[in-house]
């Protein structure tokens, strides 16, 4: 079964910029590729039990088991050493990156405090855009109480989009709820 999201897609999002663009084929009309979700967590290096609820939040939220990203590099002010434990990711693609950007859309944003929307101006000149998110707590599946530190994670929507405004036209016909 498609999801919600993919339908909408395919169904007024593609005929609408289409007629907007001029796009003389459907594959031009941009559309979602994939969604990264980063958690950088500092105090892994002190403490081991940090990043694994780190990992186990990250699979609640994503739906597929995350990947420790490891330090490129050493770093002696931050006490770092190179292949150290920094953070965890996740890539979504296909079903489940659209049910995750829905649930973001729909469910998770409007539960942040003071929600007026999200930044228009956070893309990046090839049609990507980046959000971070300051608690975890905003997502459903996270249990309140068995939370042990409030973390914050970025999530980059990447777009096969050519220019900002173009993504931008996408992910408004989405749904994405952008700051007037």
């Amino acid at each position: 079964m498609a999801s919600r999201l993919k339908e909408k897609y395919q169904n007024e999002v593609i005929p609408a910029l289409m007629e907007r663009f001029q796009y003389k084929n459907v594959m031009e009309v941009p559309r979602l590729e994939k969604i990264v979700l980063n958690m950088g967590i500092g105090e892994a290096k002190d403490n081991p039990k940090a990043l694994e609820s780190a990992v186990n939040e990250m699979a609640l939220i994503a739906g597929q088991k995350p990947v420790v990203t490891r330090a490129k590099k050493s770093i002696s002010n931050f006490k770092l050493r190179e292949g150290m434990n920094v953070g965890v990711k996740v890539t979504l693609r296909g079903d489940r990156m659209y049910d995750f950007l829905d649930k973001l859309m729909n469910i998770s944003l409007p539960r942040v405090r003071d929600f007026r929307g999200v930044s228009p101006s956070s893309f990046d000149g090839r049609g990507n855009y980046a959000l971070g998110i300051k608690e975890q707590l905003i997502f459903p599946e996270i249990d309140y109480d068995m939370v042990d530190s409030i973390r914050g994670m970025d999530i980059v929507i990447v777009t096969t989009a050519e220019t900002d405004e173009e993504a931008r036209a996408f992910l408004e016909l989405m749904g994405m709820p952008f700051r007037k």
